[in-house]
């Protein structure tokens, strides 16, 4: 026997509602001042109770007007939860029966164990997410992958947005392989800016590297390929080959970049960034390019050419991308070319290209196809705007003179480290490596540094196995007057750093 019902019910419009029916043997509770209607709740609690097996199947419900009249509310809150139950299957209305739990309710569900999250025991762990994020840091922030936009002309960007605003909008879905407006201009930056000879029906517009990067190895590579990739490298280039179930195989690098000799292993595929090498900063010199592409051309490999900021150099001649190379000796169907706004513009516009050969580039569309049918068509409009007004190319020359000042204030304070340290990767890119003294430990530098409100990143989190000792020092996003003074306290915690190492001579000044 179940409990008497509890009246009268509070008249209170802000309060709980709680009543316990001859029918319902589990209180119900409605509240007025929380966002669910009532009907909702009504109907959620009721669910819940059939789910929980306090209500097996066929246990009637009460009437409507009997348990609107016990609940103080209106007979629609009570009918409206109960067309709710009736179309999701909880309940069933029968002639001359009324409503009633349905006879098929599943069995109770068993219980969770104390601490579960209910998820499924198989998922598989998770590595930490290989990338830095997003946020402000207080203090100066020497994180790569950050680019300022202090040189970035206002008013044409607002122009550019302004301006596809104004286009039609349709109803139907867009090209997956972006707007060919965007794809001839693309094609046609890439030309001015570093000598590929590729046409709209050549490009794929994407969400970035990484994105681009999912794509290929989801789409072109065989399950369970070995792919070659440079170590020190781009972490999170590595963990998504991981993530695809490829089978990665760290390559050494030096000041010329990926190591290529008899010794290097066949793979399906290798990564490379071959203009400013991640993170050391080193330019593949040209034997080595031409060697990496016999490399490929051996092994009936293709080779991923991640271009992530080589607009960007200083003092030093352009050197042509393995794409341009390949195109030259007749095995331009190797390399797939990753081009980024993300440096050239702002990492929050989320545009990126592949260049590649048609057989390629379908496999790639296909996938971009399943996976969201293509980017944004408004964001494609405004900077097809920007690249064709050549506000972009404007851009990239004053955004080189402002990072040269920042680079030359950042290099000048710390070339006094002589016999404690010294810079790499100098000649081009957003980021330099500092190469410390062995006594010198670079998580100790980075922790001292932190302390100060400087943050900086050291080399082994980019690294399998023993990782150089050195720092990465971002300055995409600083000013020469913030990279100076940055500059000033890297060196200063490098002297005490080296004094507390016994290397007495260096103490700081």
């Amino acid at each position: 026997m179940v409990a008497p019902s509890i009246a009268p019910l509070s008249a209170d419009l802000r309060g709980p509602l709680p009543a316990r029916t001859d029918e319902l043997p589990f209180p119900l509770e409605l509240r007025r001042d929380q966002p669910e209607a009532l009907h909702a709740q009504l109907a959620r609690q009721i669910r819940e109770a059939v789910l929980s097996g306090q209500l097996p199947g066929g246990t009637p419900l009460p009437g409507t007007r009997t348990l609107a009249r016990t609940l103080g509310v209106t007979r629609g809150v009570v009918e409206t939860a109960y067309a709710e139950l009736l179309a999701d299957g909880t309940a069933q209305a029968l002639v001359g029966r009324g409503t009633r739990v349905r006879d098929e309710t599943p069995a109770p569900a068993p219980e969770v164990p104390t601490g579960a999250s209910g998820v499924p025991a198989w998922l598989p762990v998770m590595p930490p997410l290989p990338v830095d994020g997003h946020g402000t840091r207080l203090g100066l922030d020497f994180r790569v992958g950050v680019t300022g936009t202090a040189t970035l002309d206002r008013r044409a960007w607002r122009q550019a947005w302004a301006d596809a605003a104004r286009e039609d909008v349709s109803g139907d879905y867009a090209d997956p392989a972006g707007e060919l407006r965007l794809r001839a201009a693309l094609a046609a930056f890439a030309g001015r800016q570093r000598g590929l000879g590729a046409q709209a029906e050549d490009v794929l517009v994407t969400s970035g590297t990484l994105h681009a990067l999912n794509l290929i190895v989801r789409s072109v590579l065989p399950p369970g390929s070995r792919v070659l990739m440079e170590n020190p490298g781009y972490r999170a280039a590595r963990q998504v080959l991981l993530d695809a179930g490829h089978e990665v195989v760290p390559v050494p690098v030096d000041g010329d970049g990926l190591i290529v000799n008899a010794d290097t292993p066949a793979a399906r595929l290798v990564y490379v960034t071959p203009s400013h090498q991640f993170p050391l900063g080193g330019r593949m010199c040209l034997p080595r390019r031409l060697a990496l592409l016999e490399w490929a051309a051996r092994h009936d490999a293709l080779i991923v050419e991640d271009d992530y900021d080589g607009e960007f150099r200083y003092g030093a001649p352009p050197l042509p991308p393995l794409a341009a190379l390949a195109a030259q000796t007749g095995a331009g169907g190797r390399v797939l070319y990753l081009g980024t706004l993300s440096k050239v513009l702002t990492p929050s516009v989320r545009t990126g290209f592949v260049v590649a050969a048609p057989p390629l580039l379908s496999r790639l569309v296909r996938a971009r196809t399943l996976l969201d049918f293509g980017p944004p068509v408004q964001v494609q409009a405004a900077l097809t705007h920007l690249l064709g007004g050549g506000h972009v190319d404007r851009h990239i020359r004053r955004s080189r003179r402002w990072h040269a000042q920042v680079r030359a204030a950042l290099t000048g304070a710390l070339n006094g480290l002589d016999g404690l340290a010294h810079l790499g990767g100098i000649e081009a890119g957003l980021h330099v490596c500092l190469h410390l003294h062995p006594a010198i430990p670079a998580r100790d530098v980075a922790a001292e540094l932190a302390a100060q409100g400087v943050h900086v990143t050291t080399l082994d989190t980019y690294t399998l196995g023993e990782a150089p000792n050195a720092l990465l020092l971002g300055h995409g996003g600083l000013s020469a007057a913030q990279a100076g003074a940055g500059g000033r306290v890297i060196a200063g915690a490098v002297r005490r750093c080296a004094t507390r190492a016994g290397l007495a001579p260096y103490c700081e000044a």
